[in-house]
């Protein structure tokens, strides 16, 4: 039991490692490469080693949707399709401060998630857990607006990306709700068919758009140049990341695996750092604040279970005494 709690940690670590490296990454190689492309290159390339390894772990049946094509496809494109390309364009359109922008509002999914689904059951959370929504927020506004709120008010320029990569973290955590609706398939099952429809909604739209002349088909060149972003991006975010955070989860419960997430912002904060990015303090303040939330209802939650379980086990006991 203990190698297998040690086996989904390592997992989860290594999926929100992965995602906090790949916003430093994918900025190097939008140097060269537009995100349109880039996305589905590395995603075509995500789908082809997820089937092969499908194929070989459970078989041709595995691809059978089972009635459940339409919403295989609508989750597979609010992950696939509304996460991975508005994320990236929205990084590529802001700049240098799209890494820690986007990096931020990857932190905040767990939150986001809470508000979601309040929102679904109109239901407001425990007066705790919505400070530490709160809290998040502010982190996320600081990060963002570099603590001067009215001047990033004033830039349209900002703010139609950060709505882009806000809208494209939505859809991550849609996709993630949808998990549990596929409770009888395998974790790798559902990210391949997913993965699968959803990059193929990808494709068709960046197929538009080279049409109309927004993108262009990259060269050979830049295919040589960006290849070890691509490689990188490809099996540790994509592959690794994507199976290995859903068996993470399987193994650890979701309440357990989100303290991860933690090291999404500390990895590319790291990463940035390294790589010589100016930082402001207010980059900082804000991390710190989203992963103080993220910790602090993490352990409010676990309080508010165990005295649960312990009232019911109470219950348990009186109803056994008194019979």
């Amino acid at each position: 039991m203990r190698k297998s709690l040690w086996f989904g940690a390592i997992l989860c670590f290594i999926a929100a490692a992965s995602w906090g490296a790949m916003f430093p990454v994918a900025h190097s190689a939008f140097q060269h490469i537009d995100p349109f492309y880039f996305t589905i290159i590395r995603y075509v390339g995500v789908s082809v080693i997820l089937v092969a390894f499908l194929l070989w772990k459970e078989g041709k049946q595995a691809f059978r949707l089972e009635g459940n094509g339409k919403q295989l496809w609508f989750f597979g494109t609010m992950a696939f399709t509304i996460y991975n390309l508005l994320i990236f364009w929205g990084e590529d359109l802001l700049g240098e401060s799209g890494i820690m922008v986007a990096s931020v509002m990857e932190a905040l999914m767990p939150m986001i998630s809470i508000v979601i689904v309040s929102l679904l059951y109109k239901s407001l959370p425990k007066s705790l857990t919505l400070g530490f929504v709160v809290l998040a927020f502010v982190g996320a506004v600081l990060v963002i607006t570099k603590g001067d709120i009215q001047s990033f008010l004033g830039a349209t320029s900002n703010m139609f990306p950060s709505l882009l990569i806000l809208i494209a973290v939505i859809g991550w955590v849609v996709y993630t709700m949808g998990g549990p609706r596929f409770a009888g398939w395998s974790a790798l099952r559902y990210s391949t068919l997913s993965c699968l429809l959803g990059t193929g909604t990808a494709v068709v739209i960046v197929a538009i758009l080279t049409f109309t002349g927004y993108v262009s088909v990259p060269t050979v060149e830049t295919l040589v140049v960006t290849s070890p972003h691509l490689a990188f991006m490809t099996i540790f975010p994509g592959v690794i990341a994507l199976v290995g955070w859903n068996v993470g989860v399987t193994i650890l419960s979701p309440i357990n695996a989100l303290l991860f997430i933690n090291f999404v912002p500390i990895t590319t904060l790291t990463i940035s750092f390294i790589q010589g990015t100016s930082l402001t303090a207010y980059d900082y303040i804000g991390t710190l604040f989203i992963i103080v939330s993220l910790l602090g209802n993490n352990l409010y939650l676990r309080m508010t279970e165990r005295k649960k379980q312990m009232r019911e086990s109470a219950n348990s006991r009186l109803a056994e005494h008194t019979s």
